[in-house]
């Protein structure tokens, strides 16, 4: 396979969820990427569940595993001087430089762009606060969770009669926030491959939130006042999920347009719906929208999920199962189209590794290896690139400076 960012070296201070994704996708397309933690101040993910059964220590995080492969860890006690300088000289023989600390951590380390870009010209360097670098709240700091109330995106998710439910997961950390940073990256990347010159990219995670809701932005801003509209959308009708045969079994459906509700009417109730006036074209169906989806739930109360949307798909009606978290690594789609990778740890054992959703030049790159043990590849990159002595390397480990 082609690793198509072969040659970047990127020296990696983000943590926990977003940026962590950013490079964990540069490193599966053959990126070389450094990341820079300690047992002093561990990646708080190496402290999330799931861990191994019956596992101690800082490896045993399933959570960390499925965010970090095929990264290289350098133990590093950012809180010691010489550490830093450690960085800085690291930082010097990098492409690219990434964190998501707020605003003036690396620049207290001497590692801002300004610092780094000194003795880097060509740098590359993404900084990936909540929400952003200036204005009255650059220092506040959260997760994917408070970004995603802060946006308004808790707000839209759920039943209009209902409080918000949110989106079940750090949705910012998982798609907006790491996408628009990994399109910036890539782009920063190709620009330098003709102009030779660097970048200084700044993402607010907050702003690269409210992208996600840019309709209900704008309704607001003609007047209008966005509300939750569960799983209902402007382009189809039904769309929703409904509940089949069995426990907590769901089938997802849309229909878009008049031909996919005549082929739903004929699979489901031979024709019977298309005759009821209250459904008899799209204006009556959207007027009658909850009386629709409550005549469904009737139709698939009985059915088998699986059955249900196999039946639709081959009609033309767009139609999945709702998959748990064990579904979902059973999915023989995914498993089709390579997206889950064996890999095997040394704590955890045999892992299934999510790939990048999209192709390189038609190949699938990565994951190849599973997470680093913490400080696993610290020895080897002291002697490759600061050129340390094992009598060295030795010493600083002694001084908690390599630790």
């Amino acid at each position: 396979m082609k690793d198509v960012l072969r040659g970047i070296r990127v020296l990696d201070f983000c943590w926990v969820g977003a940026g962590a994704l950013v490079t964990k996708l540069l490193a599966e397309h053959g990126a070389e990427v450094i990341k820079v933690e300690s047992h002093a101040r561990p990646d708080n993910l190496r402290l999330s569940p799931p861990y191994a059964p019956g596992a101690d220590g800082l490896d045993r995080s399933g959570y960390f595993a499925s965010r970090n492969n095929d990264k290289r860890s350098f133990a590093l006690n950012m809180s010691l001087p010489k550490a830093q300088e450690l960085a800085r000289e690291l930082a010097r023989q990098c492409d690219l430089v990434t964190n998501n600390f707020r605003p003036g951590v690396m620049e207290r380390w001497g590692l801002g762009y300004e610092d780094v870009s000194k003795t880097n010209p060509s740098v590359i360097y993404l900084a990936m606060s909540m929400q952003g670098a200036y204005g009255p709240h650059t220092n506040y700091v959260g997760f994917g969770s408070t970004i995603a109330a802060l946006a308004g995106l808790v707000h839209l998710s759920g039943q209009p009669s209902r409080e918000p439910v949110g989106t079940g997961t750090h949705y910012p950390d998982h798609i907006p926030s790491p996408g628009h940073a990994l399109v910036a990256v890539l782009a920063a990347i190709r620009r330098r491959e003709h102009t030779g010159r660097g970048a200084m990219i700044e993402v607010s995670q907050l702003e690269a939130t409210v992208n996600m809701i840019a309709p209900a932005i704008a309704d607001a801003a003609r007047g209008g006042e966005p509300a939750r509209n569960g799983n209902r959308s402007d382009l189809a009708c039904p769309s929703g999920v409904f509940r089949c045969r069995g426990e907590d079994e769901w089938c997802a459906l849309a229909v878009r347009d008049e031909e996919q509700w005549q082929a739903l009417d004929g699979a489901l109730d031979g024709g019977r719906l298309f005759d009821d006036a209250r459904f008899s074209s799209p204006e009556e169906r959207r007027a009658n929208e909850g009386e629709l989806e409550r005549a469904i739930a009737e139709l698939v109360s009985d059915r088998d999920r699986d059955e249900l949307a196999q039946s639709l798909q081959a009609v033309g009606v767009p139609a999945w199962p709702v998959l748990s978290s064990v579904d979902v690594l059973e999915d023989e789609q995914l498993r089709e189209r390579g997206f889950w990778r064996s890999l095997n740890h040394p704590v955890l054992g045999h892992i299934d590794a999510p790939a990048a959703p999209f192709r390189a030049d038609g190949q699938r790159t990565g994951p190849v290896r599973a997470a680093p043990m913490l400080g696993e590849h610290t020895r080897e990159l002291a002697q490759e690139l600061l050129g340390l002595s094992d009598a060295e390397i030795d010493a600083l480990t002694a001084e908690q400076v390599l630790w």
